[in-house]
């Protein structure tokens, strides 16, 4: 390999550490932000497209978390459940959310059926199972989503029935792992 080659590669890495770098830094996010010009991601889930408007791994926010999510005709959410607050705006489409009120029982159990719709709103009581569907055929649902406590802790479950014991923790979430850092334990 020549030495062209070999300052090329090391510019390479060093411009994608940097970028890397940059993407997960809180420092210089300005104030106001274009929305077409976040990243956005499926996270490997067919359908999706999510947009985290401000985050807290991404931004530095403590207390609040924004998404923008997108679910085309037939997509959802898996069943799953955290302990924190969430409130969904539905700002275009129709779809269906299933919940789960029995969050101290062994599993959740059948879940209730609640149609949504554009410009509807609803919010998740902490620790109950739910699952978002887009259940129109012809169109997009597009929601924008607010969750308290970030960044937030999904168990996932294969079904209404699974015990909550058996519930797969998921940590960080798909959006968070790129800049996640385990936190350094306390000297004391």
């Amino acid at each position: 390999m020549g030495v062209n080659s070999l300052i090329f590669l090391a510019l390479a890495l060093l411009f994608s550490l940097n970028s890397e770098a940059s993407h997960c830094s809180t420092q210089g996010v300005p104030l106001v932000r274009n929305i077409g010009e976040l990243p956005q991601d499926n996270f490997g889930r067919p359908g999706l497209s999510h947009i985290t408007v401000a985050g807290s791994l991404l931004h530095g926010m403590k207390e609040v978390e924004v998404w923008l999510q997108t679910f085309a005709p037939g997509s959802h959410t898996p069943i799953h459940m955290h302990s924190c607050e969430e409130i969904f705006v539905v700002l275009k489409g129709s779809g269906t959310l299933y919940l789960a009120s029995n969050s101290h029982t062994k599993y959740p159990g059948e879940p209730q059926k609640f149609p949504i719709f554009t410009n509807s709103t609803f919010h998740i009581p902490v620790n109950d199972a739910h699952q978002i569907w887009n259940t129109n055929e012809n169109e997009n649902l597009q929601v924008l989503v607010v969750i308290s406590r970030p960044p937030v802790k999904v168990f996932i479950y294969n079904d209404w029935f699974m015990p909550h014991t058996a519930a797969k923790l998921k940590f960080p979430y798909y959006w968070d792992e790129q800049c996640f850092e385990t936190p350094q334990k306390d000297e004391l």
